[in-house]
């Protein structure tokens, strides 16, 4: 009886599913963990140096987007409020869809997206601010003020270009999965190769 369970967990995907659900949360949790040391330990506007005059910890308040990005604007907080729900949504089901299918880097891109988006989202409707907090200083510039959600959003974006154009066929087998569009996955085409190969044998 396990292992009929087991087989079927595989064959649908659910155990990488569950990981990167699981993974999801953990990165979330640890976002709004670390804000939180930052808060309880550092006043607003005050600065530890981690490096001296390269990089420090220095506690912001953002109304913008990732990188302080409509920080100037009225209405920024509550326009991308918006669009933070909406795409943390979608990701995160695009996610769900990809590790269903086993297609661990395009979940992970998926994930790191989808953390990014929904950690910053907290901050927006509870503080009406995202807390931001790593500086780093090239002389006289200062390169905009971000978080550990930034970073996941960051890499996960990075990562999936990469898929894009350095896997095309890969990222092309998840776009006829999204869409259901006919003919075999190249995971399909294996499988069934492999299946009459042992067929013969």
């Amino acid at each position: 009886m396990s292992d009929n369970v087991e087989k079927k967990s595989t064959a649908t995907g659910l155990d990488v599913c569950v990981f990167y659900v699981f993974l999801f949360i953990f990165l979330v949790i640890a976002d709004q963990f670390i804000k939180k040391i930052i808060v309880d330990n550092i006043d607003y506007g005050g600065q530890i140096d981690v490096i001296k005059n390269f990089f420090s910890l220095y506690y912001v308040r953002n109304t913008g987007s990732a990188f302080s990005l409509f920080a100037d604007k009225a209405w920024g907080i509550y326009f991308l409020t918006g669009i933070s729900v909406v795409l943390g949504i979608v990701i995160f089901i695009l996610m769900i869809i990809a590790s269903r299918s086993r297609m661990k880097l395009i979940s992970l891109a998926f994930c790191l997206l989808s953390s990014g988006a929904v950690g910053n989202l907290i901050d927006r409707v509870r503080l009406r601010y995202v807390i931001d907090y790593l500086r780093f200083d090239f002389g006289s510039y200062t390169f905009p003020i971000f978080n550990f959600a930034d970073i996941c959003a960051v890499v996960g974006t990075i990562l999936l270009i990469g898929i894009i154009l350095i896997a095309s066929k890969y990222f092309e087998d998840f776009w006829n999965i999204l869409f259901k569009k006919k003919g075999k996955t190249k995971k399909e085409v294996h499988e069934k190769e492999t299946c009459e190969d042992a067929d013969r044998i």
